[in-house]
């Protein structure tokens, strides 16, 4: 969420107005992120988030966007973007009942790109999640999960398989010896996990992919001993078709892992697979490939780290993601030790591809 793309307040304010959401009081860039261009919104109404579009286009925009709006209509706290009125036939009229080629209301233009606005979320981020935060996150990603079941678009994870391959190259020559065999050793196994029968019949649907601590916010517990309250989930731009077990294993590579090891917690992987599975129990296919899901996700967070870092776009308060912090959790998910020979690792992850389910 850095400023790639300027906005002044004459053409975020128009647009506001255009949405019915009041007069623009501030507009203000939000730091962080790598990918798009965030702005707070503050009108005479409330307080929203501005994201202008930076790599998705407009032909892609409307699967992320729709679903958010079918997450929301279902009772999940995810903010829906804003419709333009304009851009809608009719009051009642809902963005997937228009035709294929129509324009999507919740589709905006700013700055000559793609835009959303939705309201922004009540709390904040909690960057040191314990085990209470953990089990709302795990209880809510299921029932995101089951409540996209019956959402009828379909589009690829566009940071999946196929994007891993294109980039594995690219990245390379950046890396030192060990490095490179441990990440070429860990995508022939994931190339190879893929094929499996096993992982093909796994269970699939709208995923997040991306559903890190610093994409849910949180109030604190109202009175003494009680839990604290999940207001919403936000940042679904790199949500896709995929394997809900993919999901699952992002979020617990990030909110139940030790940030200076990459070691996983025990209580809050315990706190977050059991409130998941309350909602929605792991079928047996899904246990067997759980580990093998965790060293994809780890895969998948250090090669677009290492792309951000050593191939970084210019913007204004951008501040790439250490590649270093993934590298620690898919040695410690692939079993693969921190100080060891280049051989070795070719070794060691020869024979995880081998073990891998056929």
């Amino acid at each position: 969420m850095a400023v790639f793309t300027e906005v002044g307040l004459e053409e975020a304010g128009a647009l506001l107005q255009r949405l019915g959401l009041g007069a623009l009081q501030s507009l203000r860039g939000i730091e962080g992120g790598i990918e798009n261009t965030n702005y707070f919104a503050t009108t005479d109404q409330g307080e929203y988030v501005l994201t202008l579009f930076e790599r998705l286009s407009f032909a892609q925009l409307p699967y992320y966007l729709e679903l958010m709006r079918h997450l929301a209509e279902r009772g999940l706290p995810v903010p829906a973007p804003v419709a333009d009125p304009a851009a809608l036939p009719g009051a009642a009229a809902h963005p997937l009942e228009q035709p294929a080629n129509a324009p999507c209301p919740l589709l905006h233009t700013v700055a000559g790109k793609p835009a959303a606005v939705v309201q922004k979320l009540a709390g904040r981020s909690e960057l040191a999640p314990g085990v209470a935060h953990c089990a709302e996150l795990g209880a809510l990603l299921a029932r995101m999960h089951l409540a996209g079941r019956d959402f009828p678009r379909i589009q690829p994870n566009l940071r999946g398989l196929p994007w891993w391959n294109e980039t594995v190259p690219v990245v390379l020559p950046y890396l030192d010896a060990g490095q490179a065999a441990l990440l070429a050793g860990e995508l022939a196994y994931q190339n190879h996990l893929a094929e499996s029968a096993a992982y093909q019949a796994l269970p699939r649907g709208p995923v997040h992919a991306d559903l890190f601590r610093d994409n849910a916010m949180f109030e604190p517990p109202a009175a003494e001993g009680e839990a604290p309250r999940l207001t919403g989930v936000f940042d679904f731009y790199f949500a896709g078709t995929d394997t809900w077990l993919f999901d699952l294993a992002v979020c617990l590579n990030d909110w139940t892992i030790d940030l200076p090891t990459g070691t996983p917690d025990a209580a809050r992987t315990e706190a977050l697979l059991g409130a998941y599975e309350a909602v929605r129990p792991l079928e047996a296919a899904e246990r067997a490939l759980l580990p093998g899901l965790l060293r994809a996700a780890a895969l998948r967070f250090w090669i677009s780290r290492l792309w951000d870092f050593h191939l970084p776009r210019e913007a204004s308060m951008l501040k790439p993601h250490d590649p270093a912090h993934f590298e620690r959790v898919l040695r410690q998910r692939a079993g693969v030790p921190a100080h060891r020979s280049a051989r070795g690792a070719d070794a060691q992850l020869a024979g995880a591809s081998a073990a891998a389910p056929a």
